[in-house]
């Protein structure tokens, strides 16, 4: 089968998100995706090509003082009514159009035309960001072809609807427990009702302030929120544990280790069990580049609210902000779609922040 994205098409940013969201690539089943970006890539006398699984990298060596990195994942999550991609007036709709094949298309358009960039550039199409971290590319990346990933800045294309969002926050998953005494419902006085007890738990929840903080300008709000609650034997007995899962969404000035202490603060009595945790990533202002870009961008940023791979980079030392013209609340939507004016728009910061 021919390969869609031809050099004609990469020239467009618009017809290039529309073909990208028609290549369907669910998380697990990007192989297609990417052997059509690897193939393309190539072409391009400028750029050095790899790649790890279905994870393609692609990068400048001009000898230039800096380098930046441009990120973008290559699945969605599962179609829902919602494939292919239909255009209605400045719309394109489709499964992956805001998150993040529009973003995605900037830097493949910026990779092929683009020979002569200010900064050496190293793009990422990576694979498997919708589901769970193991399988994540950047992740595969990190630990195994970590030099693909050092920059001074990186740019995740993530949807942010045009606007700087820096940073990220971390997040963290922990089981609270409570116990109680079985006994038959008949003679329920002889027992602990551990679903009861729950009650305290929740109580502290609703209660639950959260904390703002603002770093380099940028205010990051945190959430306590019980997720999930499991608890119950039979219908006949009084049950002796009741388990309610936590989510902590923590501004980046928290490392996982406070934020865990913090937890274990608010639920002081009773058992906490950690299950995930993640860091968030501190706005990544004041990197030459990042500097540069939001002058191209010509506004203030914002602060992220939610994690995204930006920590990954974070991890490694390197600023990173994410940047992209799809719209966060429409992720995952049935009638996910994206603005063609907001594609046209980032291709043109971006073209304007990277061209020497």
């Amino acid at each position: 089968m021919a390969n869609p994205l031809t050099p004609d098409v990469l020239v467009d940013p618009v017809e290039l998100t529309r073909t990208l969201v028609d290549i369907e690539s669910v998380s697990r089943h990007e192989q297609a995706i990417a052997d059509d970006v690897e193939e393309v890539l190539r072409l391009a006398s400028h750029l050095s090509v790899d790649r790890l699984g279905n994870t393609v990298m692609a990068r400048t060596n001009l000898g230039r003082d800096q380098r930046v990195v441009l990120a973008g994942h290559l699945d969605t999550v599962p179609i829902n009514d919602n494939f292919p991609s239909t255009v209605v007036d400045d719309l394109i709709y489709g499964c992956g159009t805001s998150d993040m094949k529009s973003g995605v298309a900037l830097a493949l358009h910026l990779a092929a035309t683009l020979p002569d960039p200010r900064y050496d550039l190293t793009f990422l199409f990576y694979e498997a960001e919708e589901i769970d971290s193991k399988y994540n590319g950047l992740r595969l990346v990190a630990e195994s072809r970590p030099e693909w990933l050092l920059a001074d800045f990186a740019v995740l294309l993530e949807p942010t609807y045009g606007v700087v969002e820096a940073g990220c926050q971390g997040t963290l998953r922990a089981l609270v427990r409570t116990t109680g005494r079985r006994a038959h419902t008949a003679r329920a006085w002889r027992g602990v009702n551990a679903i009861h007890a729950a009650g305290d738990v929740l109580r502290r929840l609703s209660d639950y302030r959260a904390r703002t903080v603002t770093i380099d300008g940028c205010t990051y709000r945190e959430g306590l929120n019980a997720v999930k609650i499991h608890g119950g034997v039979a219908g006949n007995v009084v049950p002796d544990e009741c388990v309610i899962e936590v989510n902590l969404r923590f501004a980046p000035d928290r490392t996982e280790k406070q934020a865990l202490e913090h937890v274990h603060e608010v639920f002081e009595g009773y058992e906490v069990e950690l299950t995930d945790s993640a860091p968030g990533a501190m706005p990544g202002l004041t990197a030459a580049p990042a500097r540069e870009f939001l002058t191209a961008v010509g506004a203030e940023p914002a602060a992220k609210l939610g994690w995204t791979d930006v920590a990954r980079f974070a991890a490694l030392g390197i600023p990173a902000l994410n940047y992209g013209p799809g719209d966060p609340l429409l992720a995952h939507a049935p009638d996910e779609h994206v603005e063609i004016g907001k594609i046209r728009d980032g291709a043109t910061t971006l073209h304007r922040w990277l061209a020497s």
